[in-house]
């Protein structure tokens, strides 16, 4: 069996395991595949240990697991977020005329989820769905900002703090202060921290609940995202930006 058709029968499964909510015995469902029993016995089993297919121990039913919820409800909020984002983050970048990314934590990783060019002679180079270090990037000091202590260590602690750039944090007491910086003044800056010449801003953006859940950014080169334009500019337009896409994602403050 092909890896592509073990892939393919493997979906099959699930497939018709969402048409049976009760759940379906193995021979009805290697029959509606037309597949032997041992081949679909091998597939559950795989499914099975991955938390996609889950067994009834009394009725020996198979049905779906709970990891298609936990797919589904990361899908449906991260779909969410970027719909409700991305006219804001467009119009920001429209008025500034610099490079926006709007980003989740995933796995202990700031994960670009979108991203708005500019028509700068010079831009960013990145890609959705790249990953990058929570340390020295803004939007992952601002993601880290929004996580409970324990969540937050345990992020830190996974972390090897290398020295990308001679301005890079790379001590765990330096990094846990320019947290509670970032909490106290809600947004943070990555100084030259992770690519040399290069500025970048970073806003949280909060749900319902009032936790962050994404965190978005302008980036650009030091002689354009100067100091004195950050402070008394982007940075204004950056949080009007971000309490718009808050409140529409439910935040109330």
């Amino acid at each position: 069996m092909s890896t592509v058709q073990s892939v393919t029968r493997a979906l099959s499964i699930l497939n018709v395991l969402a048409e049976h909510p009760n759940g379906i015995k193995i021979t009805t469902l290697a029959t509606e595949l037309g597949l032997s029993k041992a081949t679909v016995h091998r597939l559950l089993a795989t499914l099975i240990s991955s938390n996609y297919v889950r067994q009834d121990p009394e009725t020996e039913r198979y049905k779906i697991g709970y990891q298609i919820v936990t797919l589904a409800t990361h899908f449906l909020n991260h779909f969410d977020l970027i719909e409700v984002a991305k006219p804001h983050l467009t119009k920001l970048s429209s008025e500034i005329n610099e490079t926006v990314h709007l980003c989740i934590e995933d796995q202990g990783q700031a994960l670009y989820v979108d991203k708005i060019e500019s028509t700068q002679p010079i831009a960013m180079y990145s890609r959705i769905g790249t990953r990058a270090p929570m340390y020295c990037t803004a939007v992952g000091k601002v993601l880290l900002s929004g996580m409970n202590s324990v969540e937050c260590d345990q992020v830190i602690n996974s972390t090897p703090l290398l020295k990308i750039t001679s301005q890079t944090i790379d001590s765990i007491a330096s990094l846990k202060a320019e947290i509670e910086l970032v909490k106290k003044q809600k947004y943070a800056i990555d100084e030259q921290e992770i690519t040399e010449g290069v500025r970048c801003l970073a806003f949280p953006l909060y749900n319902n609940k009032g936790k962050i859940v994404a965190s978005f950014s302008v980036s650009g080169p030091i002689n354009r995202l100067t100091e004195d334009y950050v402070q008394n500019s982007l940075k204004e337009k950056m949080s009007i930006t971000a309490n718009h896409i808050s409140r529409e994602l439910g935040s109330l403050s």
